[in-house]
């Protein structure tokens, strides 16, 4: 008996998104290349999904959205950018630091500026001491509020498909029982965590390994990433 050629079916634009949406992290993993495939047939609809998304949690879909539909500068990237001026995800701050232009760059892929910002508001957190040096002791890192580096991580994992952030770090160095010689290399780092901020020397796109971003000083050893990574509130988000 003879058959014809297999039928090939393409789900619609909106069952695509409702199905990235509703995956599990595995199986939207899978769809994600169809939605960048798709992406010009998705973004009329993003605006309607953002409405129904909750803008207080870290789920990395919603942040894939956000990217796309600013892909363009066009009247959805210009209404939407104005009417989230500060920011679509939620994030708060006990120091009163502004987020709003990390969030920007981080939506806009400008990663080196991203971390850039990071650096910046770490040493606003731990204190004006840190401002005036340049950098932070690891020492300084205890007394930070656990809102603000919990803010500063959602904002990294939710634009950055879940590849980049102090817990993605967090999980790395657990998978590993905790051995910094062989984070390194995970991260992309010089062996030995050796640090430079010479842009050559990393890699500032979604195309670095996974847990790449944000840099933490390395120069006088671990123990300034071991107190952010050690953090409670860092912590409990890995945890939760």
């Amino acid at each position: 008996m003879l058959s014809g050629p297999p039928v090939t079916t393409t789900v619609d634009a909106d069952q695509l998104l409702e199905r990235f949406l509703a995956a599990n992290p595995r199986q939207r993993r899978s769809l994600l290349s169809q939605v960048l495939q798709r992406s010009a047939e998705l973004r009329p609809l993003i605006p309607g999904q953002l409405d129904r998304l909750d803008a207080t949690s870290d789920d990395w879909a919603a942040g894939l959205l956000i990217q796309l539909l600013v892909a363009d500068d066009d009247s959805l990237t210009q209404t939407f950018r104005e009417r989230y001026s500060e920011g679509w995800l939620a994030v708060t701050s006990a120091s009163g630091i502004d987020y709003a232009p990390l969030q920007r760059a981080l939506v806009d892929q400008q990663f080196e500026e991203a971390d850039r910002l990071t650096s910046e508001h770490l040493r606003q957190l731990a204190g004006e001491a840190a401002v005036q040096r340049g950098y932070v002791y690891y020492s300084e890192v205890p007394p930070i509020a656990s809102v603000d580096l919990e803010s500063i991580d959602r904002l990294w994992v939710m634009y950055s498909q879940g590849r980049f952030g102090f817990s993605v770090q967090i999980r790395l160095l657990r998978s590993l029982n905790g051995r910094w010689a062989q984070l390194w290399p995970r991260l992309g780092w010089k062996q030995g965590g050796v640090w430079t901020r010479y842009p050559r020397s990393f890699t500032w796109s979604l195309e670095a390994p996974e847990g790449h971003l944000p840099l933490v000083n390395q120069l006088r050893g671990v123990r300034l990433m071991d107190a952010l990574l050690s953090h409670p509130g860092l912590q409990q988000r890995v945890s939760a």
